[in-house]
């Protein structure tokens, strides 16, 4: 109640009870230009056409006294003379318990056939970040769900991590089965920019009647005005925190950041930003951090955020992948290597990290996973020597191991979609799989004793043993004799 009325009172304090207008002087592109009318950058004005509903703006720039207006929806029928009307309240969102289970878009309306949705208050679209000396540090694990994660990837309470993959290799899958099987409390789920088929098969397919039961999900498909898209993004941040104050454990997932950033490159190449890395504008990489810095832990409660990126040709190095990198927690990265041999989730955990992992496991399961992974990252490095049978089985007792492990540890991180790995399992299933090796390599051990050829960190290198000639006896009469 404390919190909700310290929202409403910050609306009050910039509500503007004088309502002004002006006038559209020019229309280029995607930008309105008006004179008469005094409104700060990101408040929202209505654009009103002759004998038509008025069109919502918002305020994205100034130029020579002129404002500058991108609208939220098609411009048609807008043009010189046209009136411009100030909003009275600053940009907010509606919110309550009354969103779970719903669709709504970017300003809170519904998009499902369930009815209105009443909200118990409304909370600004834009805030701060938590101050960072107030933020608890994160020691609890949360429960996902998928094995590969829990075990070698485990994910804090309030952490924040990225999940990176090129089209069609099961980043919407992925999301699916965390929201269904995760021990959050609540899931706010922003598809941005997504195409409009592929909702109502999040819905059903991915996310199912149980996880939507406890999410709320804000859409704005890549039809929508770019403002739309960005505010969606910053909508389902605002919601999460409603959550977040009322002590509960939120897990917010965005799909994706790399469409947030688009659209920020096209408003911000609309007000006549000059183009940096990849084309995009200065201001998008502003946008970044003070979009994803709002989730994370606070007192009351928590938001775990996982935010999608979206690479470009598979290129896990290109600007957004690397700016969100730097911001989050960790990442998780999905191969088209791995989704081409049917290997689901394309998880390559080799390639992924998740920053906070030592804070949350014990010592035991630190040791665990980090024993799996050298086991995988020895035998990815001699994995074309196996192939091409160049390796000799007894050369290097590390590699012996490495090569016995592959199809265990394959099964282990491979999961079916309807298939649910607690954590607690997960981690029994790492400690068994790892023991297990261990106790059968110790024999393979003396296949590199003192003295024997070959170099035990190098097996690309492996010396041959010489072959020994087998001395034959020669009978006397075979011998031929001189004769002066």
């Amino acid at each position: 109640m404390i919190v909700a009325a310290k929202s409403r009172l910050g609306l009050l304090e910039q509500f503007d009870p004088c309502q002004t207008f002006g006038k559209v002087t020019k229309v280029v592109g995607l930008i309105a230009e008006g004179h008469g009318i005094r409104a700060p950058l990101g408040s929202v004005c209505h654009l009103i056409p002759e004998n038509a509903k008025p069109i919502a703006a918002e305020v994205v720039g100034f130029r020579d006294g002129a404002c500058l207006f991108m609208p939220y929806a098609d411009m048609r029928g807008i043009g010189p003379g046209s009136l411009i009307r100030n909003a009275a309240t600053p940009p907010h969102v509606p919110v309550g318990n009354a969103l779970l289970g719903r669709a709504v878009d970017a300003f809170g309306d519904p998009l499902d056939t369930k009815g209105p949705i009443t909200p118990e208050t409304f909370v600004p679209l834009h805030r701060d970040p938590p101050n960072p000396l107030e933020r608890p540090r994160i020691c609890d694990p949360l429960d996902v769900g998928i094995r590969s994660v829990n075990a070698l990837l485990t994910l804090g309470k309030g952490q924040r991590v990225g999940i990176m993959a090129g089209s069609g290799v099961g980043k919407s899958t992925t999301l699916g089965m965390i929201a269904r099987y995760t021990k959050a409390d609540i899931n706010v789920i922003a598809l941005v920019g997504e195409r409009g088929r592929e909702v109502v098969e999040f819905m059903e397919r991915d996310l199912g009647p149980e996880g939507m039961a406890r999410s709320v999900l804000v859409v704005a498909t890549s039809d929508k005005s770019p403002l739309i898209r960005m505010r969606a993004a910053y909508a389902a941040t605002a919601v999460a925190e409603f959550f977040r104050d009322q002590g509960k454990d939120v897990l917010l997932m965005m799909d994706s950041v790399t469409r947030f950033a688009m659209a920020g490159r096209e408003v911000g190449l609309a007000v006549g930003e000059p183009p940096t890395r990849g084309g995009y504008t200065p201001s998008v990489f502003s946008h970044l951090p003070q979009l994803l810095e709002r989730a994370g832990k606070s007192a009351t409660g928590s938001i775990t955020g996982i935010y999608t990126v979206l690479v470009d040709g598979d290129d896990f190095s290109e600007p957004i992948a690397d700016a969100t990198r730097s911001i989050l927690d960790g990442h998780i990265v999905l191969t088209r290597e791995l989704a081409d041999l049917g290997h689901y989730p394309a998880i390559d955990v080799l390639r992924s990290v998740s920053r906070l992992r030592s804070d949350i496991v014990t010592s035991q399961a630190q040791a665990d996973g980090q024993a799996m992974l050298r086991h995988m990252a020895t035998f990815k490095r001699v994995e074309d020597m196996v192939n091409i049978g160049a390796y000799q089985k007894g050369a290097n007792a590390e590699v012996d191991k490495a090569i016995a492990m592959v199809a265990p540890i394959n099964g282990f991180l491979r999961q079916q979609v309807a298939e649910r790995e607690s954590l607690d399992s997960a981690m029994e299933k790492l400690h068994s799989l790892v023991a297990d090796n261990d106790q059968k390599g110790q024999p393979g051990a003396k296949a590199n004793q003192p003295g024997q050829q070959g170099n035990a960190q190098s097996p690309r290198f492996q010396t041959a043993k010489p072959q020994q000639v087998k001395r034959v006896p020669i009978p006397p009469s075979a011998i031929p004799v001189t004769r002066s």
